[in-house]
């Protein structure tokens, strides 16, 4: 569009005499949005008052569907004079004006899609392995502990993704080395900016490798850094929508997609860019992601309400502060229409506790309908 105006005459009281010139406006073109209203407002009131975010988005054509941020604020303010009070007011709450699902994070066990696939693309593991568990793995005379301190018995991929082993990552990541990881991390679209239209508010997150650390730490590369980083921790850092590319990538056969806030005509294929993963690594990947459902740590999703769900849960640690929760989720896990990534910032539970309940009511409003009368509520159970 282009603003109008008129060119006028006055008097020297500022009284229009006459007018000189006149330019009408010109209206703009109309913008529609991939947001679902309905999806919209009940990620809001999920979300409730906790710090945190949550992504939905079409995996197979990018869409985001539903992107919310807590807390935030209503920019309504700021189209007149705000007051003092006002202003005030908004510095008082835990940054607002950050817009949490673009921020990064670290992405905890959720990362373990990438470590699972890093393992079997390098050529480190057969699509077969089975490895030993152990309450913790010994690097460099540091003790690297599974999070529930007994470790699970001998498990193959899915089964470590079930249950989220972090010592059957730890191995992974000591044989196979950290080049391999940080390789296919990047290809996963972690440590650039995703393409969304409102790119100035998103961090491009931070994919670290020994260059990196030499220059900002000035410290060598260790071992022990790409075990923290199996398991999506460390220096990693990626935004929930970062991690809903992730899981999009398993649920649309093996593409990377571009979100995106705006509708386009432009072909789905236009949107998503081929990651050349063999089929049976994305085998292993669905498979695992749905036994986390089934049998594993995400349990609380395995309902008849909804249509068979994949989906991973994770817990970053924040110290000195509370720990991160994560969920991200996928259905129909054999035909899958939607990705759903639940983040809790600080929140001090478990994924599987605190923003798993919240991926499902979001699910409950896709298929179902399901209205959302208040936040969800954390759920008594043990998870990663």
């Amino acid at each position: 569009g282009e603003w109008g105006g008129q060119q006028v005459e006055v008097d020297g009281a500022g009284r229009v005499l006459r007018i000189l010139e006149e330019k009408p406006t010109e209206a703009g073109d109309d913008v529609q949005l991939t947001l679902d209203l309905d999806l919209q407002r009940a990620a809001e009131t999920v979300l409730g008052n906790r710090k945190g975010a949550i992504v939905a988005l079409n995996p197979n054509n990018g869409e985001i569907l539903a992107m919310v941020s807590r807390p935030a604020f209503d920019p309504n303010l700021f189209s007149t004079y705000i007051t003092d009070a006002q202003w005030q007011q908004l510095q008082s709450l835990d940054f607002p004006f950050v817009n949490r699902a673009l921020q990064g994070y670290p992405p905890a066990s959720t990362f373990k899609i990438v470590t699972t696939a890093a393992a079997i693309e390098s050529g480190a593991y057969p699509p077969g392995t089975v490895l030993p568990t152990y309450p913790y793995v010994e690097v460099g005379g540091i003790q690297f502990w599974d999070w529930n301190r007994a470790g699970f018995g001998p498990l193959d991929f899915r089964g470590a993704m079930a249950w989220s082993s972090d010592t059957f990552f730890y191995q992974t990541a000591l044989t196979m080395g950290g080049t391999p990881l940080i390789q296919w991390t990047r290809r996963f679209g972690f440590g650039r900016k995703t393409g969304i239209e409102i790119g100035r508010e998103e961090s491009a997150g931070l994919v670290p490798d020994g260059a990196w650390k030499q220059a900002e730490l000035d410290e060598p590369w260790y071992a022990g850094d790409a075990v923290n980083m199996s398991i999506g921790q460390g220096y990693l850092q990626s935004s929930p929508l970062q991690v809903a590319v992730m899981f999009a990538v398993p649920a649309n056969g093996g593409d990377l997609i571009r979100p995106h806030l705006l509708m386009s005509n432009q072909e789905a294929s236009s949107w998503r860019e081929s990651l050349d993963i063999s089929p049976v690594t994305l085998q292993i990947l669905r498979e695992g992601l749905r036994q986390v459902v089934t049998s594993g740590t995400g349990q609380s999703l395995d309902v008849p309400t909804l249509p068979p769900v994949a989906g991973k849960t994770g817990t970053a640690e924040d110290p000195p502060r509370l720990s991160h929760a994560w969920f991200g989720a996928y259905a129909p896990a054999d035909n899958p229409e939607i990705v759903v990534v639940a983040f809790a910032e600080n929140s001090g539970g478990g994924g599987g506790k605190v923003t798993a309940p919240m991926a499902r009511q979001v699910l409950e409003v896709y298929f179902n309908g399901t209205p959302v009368e208040s936040a969800a509520d954390p759920e008594d159970v043990i998870s990663d």
